[in-house]
């Protein structure tokens, strides 16, 4: 059962679920962000925008914060 708050499809489908990926890697932030978009190009539907328009959209969003880590860095 899909549950917007704590599983959400779009991150939960795999053997693992993205967070559990993130906080075992310890990553901060700006990488936990790139992760999380990534794994969720092409999963996640937005209203208005095709499924290929929102795929690129969170692949952006992923270059973005590796862009902020890179910065920090």
């Amino acid at each position: 059962m899909n549950d917007n708050v704590k599983h959400p499809s779009h991150y939960t489908y795999g053997k693992i679920e993205c967070i559990d990926f993130i906080q075992d890697k310890q990553l901060n932030f700006c990488l936990g962000n790139a992760v999380k978009y990534i794994v969720r190009a092409g999963h996640k539907k937005s209203e208005g925008m095709s499924a290929e328009e929102k795929r690129r959209e969170d692949l952006r969003k992923a270059i973005q914060y590796i862009e902020f880590e890179l910065r920090e860095g």
